[in-house]
C-alpha cells in the first residue's frame, strides 16, 4: 500500500514511517506543513493519506483542509485524519459529503498498533474508521427522538456499526449470533428511518448523516 503521511511533529511523523514500513507498506512522502499537503497529494496519488488536523503554519485545520481538497481532486481519495482531541466539527466536515474511504482517529490510537493498522486497511479498501470517542461524541450529543427509542443493545449495535465494524465482528464483540445481530441492525434502521442495507460503510455513512443533519 502506498501511503502519504502529513504529520508537523517529527517525532511522530517518522514513528509512524517506520511502523508502516515494518508492516510492509510503501511511504511515498511526507508533508510537515498545510501548504504541501496538497501538491504532495496530487503528485504521488497514494492509496491512503495519513493527515493531521492541524499543521502550520496557522495550526487550525489546514490538514482538513487539504484532505477536503484532494478528494475533489483525486475523488474518493481515502483519507484517515489524526486529531489530538474529539473535534466534532471536523469529524462532521470530513463525513459530511457522504463518501467512502474515510478515517478519523485520535493520536492516541496510533500508539495502538493493531487497531491503527486495521482501521488504515478498512479506509484504504474504502471503508470507514472513526475513533470510538469520535462516535460516542456523535451519537450523545443528539438527545431527541428517535435515538431515545433505541434499546440499549440496538445503541451498542449503533455504536459498533459507525466504528465500521461489519455484523460478524459486531456479534462477537457482543457475544451474540449473527441472526441477532442483523435483527437488531434492521430494528436500528427501522427506528431511524433509514433503509436497510448490508453493504458494509454506505450503512455507516448512513446513520452517521443523520446522526449529522440539525
Amino acid at each position: 500500500m502506498r501511503v502519504v503521511i502529513a504529520e508537523d511533529n517529527a517525532l511522530l511523523r517518522e514513528g509512524m514511517v517506520l511502523l508502516l514500513s515494518s508492516a510492509g507498506h510503501e511511504v511515498v512522502a511526507v508533508a510537515a506543513t498545510g501548504p504541501e499537503v496538497l501538491p504532495t497529494l496530487l503528485e504521488h496519488r497514494p492509496d491512503v493519506a495519513v493527515l493531521d488536523v492541524r499543521m502550520p503554519p496557522g495550526f487550525r485545520d489546514e490538514g482538513l483542509r487539504a484532505a477536503l481538497a484532494a478528494r475533489r481532486e483525486i475523488p474518493a481519495l481515502p483519507v484517515l485524519v489524526l486529531s489530538q482531541y474529539v473535534e466534532e466539527a471536523y469529524a462532521a466536515e470530513l463525513l459530511g459529503g457522504g463518501a467512502s474511504g474515510v478515517g478519523y482517529l485520535l493520536k492516541d490510537r496510533v500508539g495502538r498498533v493493531d487497531e491503527f493498522l486495521d482501521a488504515l486497511d478498512r479506509v484504504a479498501s474504502g471503508g470507514t474508521a472513526l475513533d470510538p470517542e469520535v462516535v460516542t461524541e456523535l451519537l450523545t450529543r443528539r438527545r431527541d427522538d428517535p435515538l431515545e427509542s433505541l434499546t440499549p443493545r440496538e445503541r451498542e449495535v449503533l455504536h459498533l456499526m459507525a466504528e465500521g465494524r461489519d455484523n460478524a465482528t459486531i456479534a462477537k464483540t457482543l457475544v451474540v449470533s449473527d441472526r441477532a445481530v442483523s435483527k437488531h441492525i434492521g430494528n436500528v434502521f427501522a427506528k431511524l428511518g433509514l433503509p436497510p442495507s448490508d453493504s458494509g460503510h454506505r450503512r455507516v455513512l448512513a446513520v452517521l448523516a443523520y446522526l449529522k443533519k440539525d
